[in-house]
C-alpha cells in the first residue's frame, strides 16, 4: 500500500529555516516522482518543488529561488524539502505526493498518492 508521511514541519520565526522530510514506502521509489505543493489558509494548493527519481527537479514560482532546495534519499526512500529564509507568505500546510509518471508536472491530479501534509508557521 503506497504510504507518504511528511514531518518536518512547525513554528519558526522570519528568517529561519526548516527542513521537511517525505518518507515514502509502498512502492517503487525509483519510478516515481515526488512533489511538493503548499495551500496556505483561503488560498488554492500550489506546487513548490518537484524531484524525479533520476534526481532532475523543479522549482515552482519565483520566490523560492535561492531560498528552497529539494533532493531525495533513494535508499531510505526519502525527498526533503530545505526552506531558508523562510518568509510569513511560507505559512502553509506542506504536502508531498508522488506520481508514476516520474516526471514534474504542476497539476495536482496527476499525482495519485499524497501525505497527509504538515503544518508550516513563520510568525514573530
Amino acid at each position: 500500500q503506497p504510504h507518504l508521511v511528511e514531518s518536518g514541519g512547525g513554528l519558526v520565526q522570519p528568517g529561519g529555516s526548516l527542513r521537511l522530510s517525505c518518507a515514502t514506502s509502498g512502492f517503487t521509489f525509483n519510478r516515481y516522482a515526488i512533489i511538493w505543493f503548499r495551500q496556505a489558509p483561503t488560498k488554492e494548493r500550489e506546487p513548490v518543488a518537484c524531484i524525479t527519481s533520476s534526481g532532475g527537479y523543479v522549482l515552482y514560482g519565483d520566490a523560492g529561488v535561492g531560498r528552497l532546495a529539494i533532493s531525495q534519499d533513494n535508499a531510505e526512500k526519502i525527498v526533503f524539502l530545505e526552506m531558508n529564509r523562510l518568509q510569513l507568505e511560507d505559512t502553509a500546510v506542506y504536502y508531498c505526493a508522488a506520481t508514476d509518471r516520474n516526471r514534474c508536472v504542476p497539476d495536482e491530479g496527476s499525482y495519485s498518492y499524497w501525505g497527509q501534509g504538515t503544518q508550516v508557521t513563520v510568525s514573530t
